[in-house]
């Protein structure tokens, strides 16, 4: 993915777009060796179940991110041959960076769920070789929030002995406050209940009964903190600055949420297991690539699906935007909700549940995670190692209304060189800074009048300037480069509806569809046989959730078709090094100006 350039030309070298759906010169790029080998196989159409070669069924995935590599994986280790369908160059999704100037620019992970040994979201990590050779870097705090009209800070460590002490230090007027939400962190420290193994419909009572021996004794805790709003929490502090800072725990506001995932995942970083992987989101993209393809699979990228062939209501295969057909037993979709079952299948196979999914909740304010707007800059030198990793400063009005299409009175800014080697130049930095924002104003702007979509996006760019050289005295001088990124770029690489980078929100009135889509439905939709979906627009937003997605369609798969569904760790030891990145889109020489403030 890769922002737009101030001439309106994708700074992307091998963009797509070209009507038929491919890349350059009009030709695809295929990796892996069930594509060398069996090309004529998967433009034919099976006669029944287990015709492919050597008897083994076909199944065709539509998208590379990480739910549909996740499907691919577990398909082709359960002994399913494997086909994906990419329009894009990459692999990833959203779990993506591009470079520019020998800068790579992190896009997606913040934090991942998983990277501490001994739990389910690690096993399926390992099972798809995503953190193979890789070093995990932690960070003692969860994020730190600094009110820029008064200068006052809070820093939440993730050590609950450490964060109550600060705390109090800052409001002594909220300790009974503060006590009670760091009394349940502690609490959350010894519960560990990552149910990411076993599709819930195929769980064994073994496996039921070990999850009720967890969630019993804490059952209280539970209820509590999932019952309990942030918002309505953060209001009842005395202290102003606490009232606003709570609410930023995530970097910004995810509105709706409850006190629970707040304690949950800063209980995870604190032991560890909310780490980011050497490589970052393309590298971890990067490796589930290379676990796919180890395993037999296939990638072709620069190939757009336009529409999923089903005959007599059963699902049959693919048609590329450039006509080509190819066949499967079983068709998985592992891309936007919206765009599957409105495009791809034509509105045609819908029920009450998907309807109110996306008729209803998809456009009700609250129900999707807003799009965001980033500015990638490139900084000659270092920041200084007190510089803390991640900072959400909260912008006095004026600021606010300076920022297009702002949602909140905030914006994040993260130290991103510090994450992982490889992401700045030697003696250089990178900073992220990003901030929620509107589609709609974005898209209308890019739609209408794209002279003012490129002014606005150099309005970003000039005031991420002069707010770093405010907050950081004398990086403004440094900065050789700012790349901007509109929630229009998300929606154009990606294809996710609104540009929203991690879908339905969690304890929106769509948790409760989406858990009986994937509990109930088993991610089939009613009335078509022979497909299934997979990702976040089924499972939720976060990259461990999108994984297990992609476990649990095969599960159902192989329940369906008798087989027996496999599964083991990945034995690959190499050392992670940034070139097995590959190759990046980057910008040419003639857009170099870009947003750049300049």
């Amino acid at each position: 993915m890769r922002a737009d350039d101030e001439n309106g030309r994708s700074s992307d070298p091998s963009r797509n777009d070209e009507p038929d759906g491919h890349g350059l010169n009009g030709r695809s790029r295929a990796t892996g060796p069930d594509h060398r080998s069996g090309e004529n196989d998967w433009t034919s159409r099976p006669a029944g179940r287990r015709t492919g070669a050597g008897g083994e069924p076909r199944v065709i995935i539509v998208g590379a991110g990480v739910a549909g590599m996740s499907t691919g994986c577990y398909a082709r280790m359960s002994g399913i041959r494997a086909r994906i369908f990419e329009k894009h160059v990459l692999p990833g999704g959203c779990c993506t960076a591009w470079a520019r100037d020998g800068y790579l620019f992190d896009y997606c992970i913040e934090w991942l769920i998983g990277t501490a040994y001994g739990n389910e979201a690690h096993q399926i990590w390992r099972e798809l070789g995503a953190l193979d050779g890789k070093t995990i870097t932690n960070f003692d705090m969860f994020n730190r929030v600094v009110d820029e009209a008064t200068g006052r800070s809070v820093t939440f460590h993730n050590d609950p002995d450490r964060l109550e002490r600060h705390l109090l230090d800052i409001s002594p007027a909220d300790a009974k406050l503060i006590r009670a939400f760091c009394r349940d962190l502690r609490r959350f420290l010894a519960i560990e209940l990552y149910p990411f193994l076993t599709a819930p419909a195929l769980r064994t009572v073994r496996e039921r009964a070990a999850t009720l021996r967890t969630v019993l004794p804490a059952f209280r805790l539970f209820w509590r903190t999932a019952a309990t709003p942030m918002h309505a929490y953060a209001d009842r502090f005395q202290d102003p600055l606490l009232r606003r800072a709570f609410r930023n725990i995530f970097f910004q506001d995810p509105e709706g949420f409850p006190l629970l995932p707040y304690l949950f995942n800063m209980a995870a970083a604190h032991h560890r297991n909310a780490g980011f992987p050497q490589g970052g989101s393309l590298g971890l993209a990067r490796s589930i690539e290379e676990r796919f393809t180890g395993l037999g699979g296939s990638i072709t990228y620069r190939a757009r699906v336009a529409r999923i062939l089903v005959e007599e209501d059963r699902a049959i295969g693919i048609e590329l935007a450039n006509g080509k057909r190819y066949y499967a037993d079983h068709v998985v979709a592992a891309c936007d909700g919206h765009t599957t079952i409105h495009t791809l299948l034509g509105g045609r196979y819908t029920g009450p549940r998907i309807d109110r999914l996306y008729n209803e909740l998809l456009h009700r304010d609250g129900a999707l995670f807003p799009a965001v707007v980033s500015a990638f800059v490139g900084i000659d030198g270092d920041l200084g190692p007190g510089t803390p990793h991640s900072t959400t400063y909260l912008l006095t009005a004026e600021d606010a209304a300076r920022l297009p299409g702002a949602l909140q009175q905030s914006i994040v800014v993260q130290l991103r060189s510090r994450y992982s080697d490889g992401f700045a130049p030697p003696g250089k930095s990178v900073i992220h800074c990003t901030y929620f924002s509107d589609f709609a104003h974005w898209k209308e702007l890019r739609d209408t009048d794209r002279k003012a979509y490129w002014a606005r996006k150099r309005e970003v760019a000039a005031f991420v300037r002069g707010f770093l050289e405010r907050v950081l005295p004398g990086v403004g001088e440094r900065i050789e480069l700012i790349d901007v990124a509109s929630p229009v770029t998300t929606k154009r690489y990606t294809g996710n509806f609104d540009g929203s980078i991690l879908a339905w929100k969690a304890f929106s009135d769509a948790d409760d569809v989406a858990a009986e889509l994937v509990g109930k439905d088993r991610m089939r939709l009613p009335g078509l046989a022979g497909f299934s979906m997979a990702g976040q627009w089924v499972g939720l937003g976060g990259l461990i959730r999108a994984a297990s997605t992609g476990r649990f369609a095969v599960q159902y798969l192989c329940a369906e078709w008798d087989m027996p569904f496999r599964a083991w760790e990945s034995t690959a030891s190499e050392p992670w090094h940034p070139r097995r990145l590959g190759r990046l889109p980057q910008l040419d020489g003639r857009s170099r100006r870009e947003v750049s403030g300049s």
